[in-house]
Formats: structure tokens, sequence, C-alpha cells
């Protein structure tokens, strides 16, 4: 009789519920995209100039990059100075954006200056110039 019990309680298989665990990790994936902040990267490399302190970057911030050829890139697209208005101009609609300039170091002074200008002329009130620390 006891053997009977014993062949029974071995044929049955035991579940494990697995929808809590799933319903959690929705729950945490949900929280992770949208807590989550983007920062939209200037698609190249740029060798900034050192400076003695620094800031870290802001969210949500517009960032364009100046190369030593003389490039200017938003986004990973060559924009020209002529791009710099309406990229910047688009950007402040939504929300209100700080403009950050990465120049590399060996970049023309004058050609920072126009992407200045023009981020200024677009209605940029905080405009920073982005470096490293030494």
């Amino acid at each position: 009789m006891i053997k009977e019990k014993l062949r029974e309680e071995r044929n049955e298989q035991v579940e494990i519920n697995l929808s809590p665990m799933i319903d959690c990790i929705f729950i945490l994936l949900i929280f992770f995209i949208l807590t989550t902040v983007f920062v939209e990267e200037t698609g190249i490399k740029v060798n900034k100039p050192n400076a003695a302190n620094a800031v870290s970057l802001e969210k949500n911030s517009v960032l364009i990059a100046i190369t030593d050829q003389g490039k200017i890139v938003y986004g990973g697209h060559e924009i020209g100075v002529s791009g710099v208005r309406a990229v910047v101009e688009r950007a402040l609609r939504d929300t209100e954006s700080s403009v950050i300039i990465q120049a590399d170091r060996n970049s023309l002074h004058g050609l920072f200056s126009e992407v200045y200008g023009e981020a200024k002329a677009a209605g940029a009130r905080n405009i920073q110039f982005s470096t490293k620390t030494e």
C-alpha cells in the first residue's frame, strides 16, 4: 500500500509557474526603456583639446563636431556651416537643449566661430565647448 502511494507520487510532474517572473522582466524592461536618456553622438572621433577643469555633458544636448579637415558633422553626416542653424532650430523646437561643439584641437578657430554664430542665430542660449580633462 505504501509502495503504491510512492509510485503514484513519482509519476506526478512538478511544474514551475513562470508567469510572475516574465511579468517582472517586462516591468523591468519598460522601466529601463522609459528612464534611459539617449544622447545622440556626432558619429566621428574628435581629438579634443585639454582643459584644467571640465563638467560632464548634459543630457538631451545637440552635439556638433568639427574635424581637423574642416568638416562639420552631426549624427554621422556632414552638414556644413549652413546646416548648423537648421539642426539647432529643429532640436530647440521640442525642448530647451544645449548645444555642445566638439572641435578638434587642430581645427580652425574661424570655423569654430562660424558654427558658434550659426547656433546663436538659431536661438541657442546655452552653447558649450567640449574638452577633455588632463
